[in-house]
């Protein structure tokens, strides 16, 4: 029993020094992006890194999201004879819920490994504090340029894995269920709100946010070398996950209860 705890107290005092730490540089990056010098290369430069390279990855996920959910949806639909409905389902499945999560998902895994790996590598082999020598911020050039762009890019792959998946599903009932395209279209653009394609979008800011504090966090405290590297990119990546899906449960009940 005794040894139980102690190991609960260890876990529970590491996890309050990583929210701190977390903390900590999230107070730090938000006042650094509103202190001059503003670069905005550095910002195209991780934007390219961040949206324009994972275009292909998105499309093909987002295509087979929207496939896949007219399929599983077309089981129940066709024995209530409402085929129909099927594309308003994909839409406000996609843009409320998949969409936004699956993005994430796959930008966390992709980018957010890679700028764990590079930020760890810099700290590694001391180039970190080599920039401290040269009067550089290692936060403003490191950390925020990366926080724009997840922050500003991943709606923009949101939107267009959204449009993507809905083109998925559209296939399927066109060509599978002999749904018309103009009853498609007309049924998903009717059973989209405001409200709907706005929760989705707001929530991909919040999750752009999480991976970059998170990977930046566990690249500068890498420790041990190539070994330490490999384990701080691993943990980056599951705590990316976990902060990912905690952040959409919350967001998703307060939505729930705001705008229901």
């Amino acid at each position: 029993m005794k040894n139980l705890l102690i190991v609960i107290g260890k876990q529970a005092i590491s996890f309050l020094y990583f929210v701190g730490g977390l903390s900590t540089l999230a107070f730090q990056s938000f006042y650094w992006t509103f202190r001059p010098p503003f670069k905005r290369d550095p910002v195209f430069e991780q934007a390219k890194k961040t949206g324009y390279d994972s275009l292909p990855l998105v499309s093909l996920i987002g295509l087979f999201i929207g496939v896949i959910l007219a399929l599983q949806t077309a089981v129940l639909m066709q024995r209530l004879g409402s085929e129909m409905y099927i594309a308003s389902i994909v839409a406000l499945s996609l843009v409320r819920e998949l969409g936004p999560v699956i993005t994430a998902l796959v930008v966390a895994g992709r980018v957010g490994a890679a700028i764990t790996a590079e930020i760890g590598s810099m700290q590694v082999t001391e180039q970190i504090d080599a920039l401290e020598t040269l009067a550089t911020n290692p936060i403003k050039y490191l950390v925020v340029p990366r926080l724009l762009a997840l922050s500003l890019m991943l709606p923009l792959l949101t939107l267009y894995a959204d449009i993507i998946g809905i083109i998925g599903g559209w296939f399927i009932c066109v060509f599978k269920l002999g749904i018309t395209s103009s009853l498609y279209l007309n049924i998903t653009f009717d059973a989209l709100l405001f409200k709907d394609v706005f929760s989705g979008l707001f929530k991909t800011v919040i999750f752009g946010m999480i991976i970059a504090f998170v990977s930046c966090y566990e690249g500068f405290n890498v420790e041990g070398g190539a070994e330490g590297v490999g384990m701080a990119t691993t943990r980056a990546v599951v705590n990316m996950f976990i902060f990912i899906i905690t952040a959409d449960c919350f967001f998703t009940a307060l939505f729930y209860f705001i705008f229901p």
